[in-house]
């Protein structure tokens, strides 16, 4: 059995999965605040209780905001600033009693997308996420790519390509710098330039309700955001040419960037023809709890199993 956490800012959450990726059991609490050593508590809690209900002890692996520092072995960028200069995957395993393995949120998303969600099967998957914040993850032949920084797939802190007067003014970050992807391709990314260039306050999934239903500010609105990801994605295509790019996140609900943008990414992409496939996620909230228990990956024995459904 494996056991997934998903250190979140609200909530700490773990499942219990078995070699064929069935749920066996579930358990959340609210993430303690401000508070590190109830925040390690809470997670071998969590890991406990989904041990106990299943009534076998399991392997465990942790997603979460920020990564490990390949250079001081503790948290960096997270923005529970708790966790940071913290040895989080060392205090957790003590806790527990046991080896864990810990990484980025975005990762286990794009790890569970393509073991057995949307990507399944592709050799080179690039995983989005399109929500609060941007990020990404990258698995390749069904191994998570991590890089000697701890950065791969960390496409939200490059700056907007091909960018021109209509994305101006340039946004800030709170990385530092300005114009960075995330500030146009999040949520509150989205509801920013509607604010700014259609004078509306709406919520991003308001924006593409009344897209959809017909509002024209809305629409052109979205039609903004579609060609801002789709430069931003062709970037990618361009450096890692993945076979699929999976969404995930709030705004990976839209339904129309499934079709508009791989209709804008043609123009700049450096290829006469782009058969990468933009899909929408299959595990939606759970992609990364999921993701974090196949960062203990299958054996053979595992795979043959779960190919014959037992």
């Amino acid at each position: 059995m494996r056991v997934g956490v998903d250190l979140g800012g609200t909530k700490v959450e773990a499942i219990a999965i078995d070699r064929t990726g069935r749920e066996v059991a579930r358990h959340r609490v609210p993430t303690p605040k401000n508070d590190y050593a109830a925040t390690v508590a809470a997670i071998a809690q969590v890991v406990r209780h989904v041990e106990s209900v299943a009534g076998v002890t399991g392997t465990v692996g942790i997603g979460t905001p920020g990564a490990i520092s390949p250079a001081t072995g503790v948290i960096k960028n997270a923005n529970s600033v708790v966790l940071n200069d913290r040895p989080l995957d060392q205090d957790v395993a003590a806790a527990l009693g046991r080896p864990i393995r810990m990484a980025n949120d975005a990762d286990c998303f794009a790890l569970s997308e393509a073991t057995d969600g949307a990507a399944a099967g592709a050799t080179t998957v690039f995983g989005v996420i399109l929500g609060t914040g941007v990020g990404g993850g990258i698995v390749i032949d069904g191994g998570l790519v991590a890089g000697p920084n701890a950065i791969a797939g960390e496409w939200g802190h490059n700056p907007l390509p091909y960018a021109g007067d209509g994305d101006t003014p340039f946004p800030s970050c709170y990385c530092g710098r300005v114009a960075c992807v995330e500030t146009y391709l999040s949520g509150p990314g989205m509801e920013r330039d509607h604010r700014q260039v259609e004078a509306g306050n709406l919520a991003a999934r308001e924006i593409a309700r009344r897209a959809a239903a017909g509002d024209e500010p809305s629409a052109r609105t979205l039609e903004r955001y579609a060609d801002r990801l789709a430069r931003s994605l062709a970037t990618v295509i361009n450096i890692l040419d993945p076979h699929v790019v999976v969404l995930g996140g709030g705004v990976s609900n839209v339904d129309f960037l499934y079709e508009r943008v791989p209709e804008l990414w043609e123009a700049y992409v450096f290829s006469d023809t782009v058969v990468t496939r933009l899909v929408r996620n299959q595990h939606g909230d759970s992609g990364g709890v999921r993701g974090a228990a196949w960062l203990w990956p299958m054996s053979d024995e595992d795979s043959a199993d779960a190919r014959m459904g037992v």
